[in-house]
């Protein structure tokens, strides 16, 4: 969309640039004409040359002769049609780039209040940006809601489903589908502003997921307090990351190479039991997970909110469990299928 209008600009402006070739071309004839056929000054045949091609009629320097009349229309009929050009392509350039930013934003709007089970990303900031990279990379369908000048243009060049709004109103929310939502990460740089995107969208939907960005260890108690499910400070993650590489670099390098970059073809994922799956009321042997996909189970989040690290082969599932687990990517796939 951003790539087309940019081609209509680029072609319009090449078009204006040759009208104006010609209108000089047509006075630099006409002062020239009316200098050796009239016998006028340079001042003169520039006088005359412009108020021809204005065709505003004033009177003439002196009575033209046949020869001079002849340059005169020549001059009229030709000042009318470059004028005509440019005029047409200024007014193109400007009616069709508006009609083409209108109808782009309306078909973006469209494709956003089509989205359901989707993320709502609020903030294009440098963690906006990973968040929405890291989404694309698994296939997840988002939206980005964000208003400042910098970002927009970032954002229109990647071809981001996003809301040029301001993330705290809720109007932008419920133009973003939080209604519809599966979860919404609240990413700005203000910790004040994402206290308050929070606050309203827990107001608006009180069941959504929230995930929100701190900047300050102190704020992520009032983030929690305003409705977040979970808060993450970046600068404290990196920190911490930083100093596991110096203590356990090769664990880190493990989790990297096989979670992170998906060298190794690895991936860890999440999987749900849903109710009335095969596996429910059966343990980990009988569900033959590990013998039919490969995987490695690391954990089990009960229903109740209960953690099981390393669960033993005797642990049975329930409906509503959910099973973290280490495979190979193509395995993972069919063992999603199947529970």
């Amino acid at each position: 969309m951003a790539t087309g209008g940019r081609a209509i600009r680029e072609t319009t402006v090449r078009k204006i640039r040759i009208s104006l070739y010609l209108f000089i071309a047509t006075i630099t004839f006409g002062v020239t004409g009316y200098h050796f056929i009239e016998g006028m000054s340079l001042f003169d045949s520039l006088y005359m040359t412009v108020i021809t091609i204005s065709t505003v009629g004033f009177g003439e320097v002196r009575p033209l002769s046949s020869y001079g009349r002849l340059l005169t229309i020549g001059l009229i009929s030709t000042g009318i049609t470059i004028a005509a050009y440019t005029l047409g392509n200024i007014l193109r350039m400007f009616v069709e780039g508006e009609l083409q930013k209108t109808f782009g934003r309306r078909k973006v709007e469209k494709k956003i209040s089509e989205l359901s089970d989707h993320f709502i990303i609020c903030g294009f900031g440098r963690i906006g940006t990973l968040i929405c990279s890291e989404l694309q990379s698994y296939g997840k369908k988002f939206v980005v809601i964000e208003s400042g000048p910098e970002p927009l243009a970032e954002l229109a060049s990647t071809g981001y489903l996003y809301l040029p709004m301001d993330a705290t109103s809720d109007d932008a929310l419920i133009n973003a589908g939080i209604m519809k939502a599966r979860a919404l990460v609240t990413a700005v740089r203000s910790d004040a502003d994402n206290v308050f995107i929070t606050l309203t969208a827990r107001g608006l939907r009180p069941d959504i997921f929230v995930l929100a960005r701190s900047s300050e260890e102190k704020s992520e108690s009032k983030l929690i307090r305003a409705g977040a499910n979970r808060v993450v400070s970046p600068y404290l993650l990196g920190g911490k990351r930083m100093a596991h590489v110096l203590i356990r670099p090769t664990v880190i390098d493990f989790i990297d190479i096989a979670v992170m970059e998906g060298n190794l073809g690895l991936h860890m994922e999440e999987a749900v039991v849903r109710p009335g799956s095969p596996l429910i009321g059966k343990n980990l042997i009988e569900s033959s997970l590990r013998k039919n996909f490969g995987v490695i189970i690391v954990l089990i989040k009960k229903y109740n909110g209960e953690m099981i690290f390393n669960p033993q082969p005797t642990e049975k599932l329930d409906a509503n469990d959910v099973i973290v687990v280490m495979g190979r990517i193509e395995e993972m796939k069919r063992m999603s299928e199947a529970i």
